[in-house]
């Protein structure tokens, strides 16, 4: 099967960070957000700032042990968060569904958001922004860097004997 890619820029990012924020407006008041650690750090940065919220906790899955796909564990509780009673739960992607399993078992109060969506996912999350296919490799910004492309023109012209 094929590959897709979807490059998220900086700008995108924080758009449909703010989208998510408008749309999780209806949940206040709330107690805090947890960020799945790390993909859903900078989204639950910029959405804890939008609904002016300061308690930020994070929970981390590890999937992979080495390169090896294992059984997903918490390395990382949130502590804070209880049972998830009142919180939002912020990630970036929902996937598989793996990590966002592992997230709602330890918080099943929680209300679950995320940014994008891939359709084997999206029954896992409570809300999210722009629905995925799932064969689409989501490459996001932190994954990603800048990269000088010459201009067509200095390329040498290839001659045709």
């Amino acid at each position: 099967m094929a590959v897709n890619y979807a490059t998220v820029t900086w700008d995108q990012l924080h758009r449909d960070a703010r989208l998510l924020a408008e749309e999780l407006v209806a949940n206040m008041p709330i107690k805090g957000i947890v960020a799945v650690t790390r993909g859903g750090l900078i989204p639950a940065a910029i959405i804890a700032r939008e609904l002016n919220c300061r308690l930020v906790e994070t929970i981390s899955v590890v999937t992979y042990d080495e390169e090896e796909r294992g059984e997903p564990r918490i390395i990382k509780a949130p502590e804070a968060a209880g049972d998830g009673e009142g919180f939002l739960v912020i990630d970036d992607l929902v996937d598989s569904g793996v990590t966002a399993r592992v997230v709602r078992e330890r918080l099943p109060k929680a209300y679950f958001a995320c940014l994008y969506a891939k359709p084997a996912g999206k029954a896992l999350t409570d809300r999210f922004v722009v629905e995925v296919p799932q064969e689409t490799w989501v490459l996001f910004p932190w994954d990603t860097a800048p990269l000088f492309v010459p201009p067509l023109a200095s390329k040498p012209i290839e001659s045709d004997s």
